[in-house]
């Protein structure tokens, strides 16, 4: 009844404004090699990232510039913003949500400073990746996106 209003839990929104990206094109090899699993990528235009699926957040790395998500039926991915950010030791993350905190696609996971990524000449990169998915994965060949613009389904 009404199956047709139901929000499917594996829609994929954009976290951030900005240029979409292969991860085959980024520069750094463990993402654009496919090491860390499928996704893709968003130069960032703004300085706030949202959660690009419903799910909870599952872990946030230490430094701050990578946190997952998991969703309800198991899907698991990651949000690594920018490349080498692991050196910026948190400096330039400010994250806003906590371990195990639910989430819906398009909330606030983070805000990011431009000024210290362009002052350690950091790329703004939001990657998204799927570590463990095996499912087909259509990703659609994009320009520039808005954020939280619905992107995909996963299958």
């Amino acid at each position: 009844m009404l199956n047709f209003l139901k929000k499917n839990e594996k829609s994929i929104v954009a976290p951030a404004t900005g240029i979409f990206e292969k991860l085959e094109e980024l520069s750094d090899p463990v993402f654009s090699k496919g090491m860390m699993g499928r996704g893709f990528a968003i130069e960032a235009k703004n300085e706030t990232i949202v959660s690009p699926i419903d799910g909870f957040v599952s872990s946030i790395f230490p430094t701050k510039h990578a946190l997952g998500i998991k969703t309800k039926s198991g899907i698991e991915l990651l949000v690594h913003v920018g490349i080498d950010t692991v050196e910026l030791n948190g400096e330039g993350f400010d994250i806003k949500v906590q371990e195990g905190q639910k989430v819906k696609a398009g909330n606030t996971l983070m805000n990011i400073d431009f000024v210290v990524f362009e002052k350690n000449h950091k790329p703004k990169d939001v990657i998204i990746v799927f570590p463990d998915y095996q499912n087909e994965m259509l990703i659609p060949k994009l320009e520039e996106v808005k954020q939280g613009q619905k992107l995909f389904d996963l299958d």
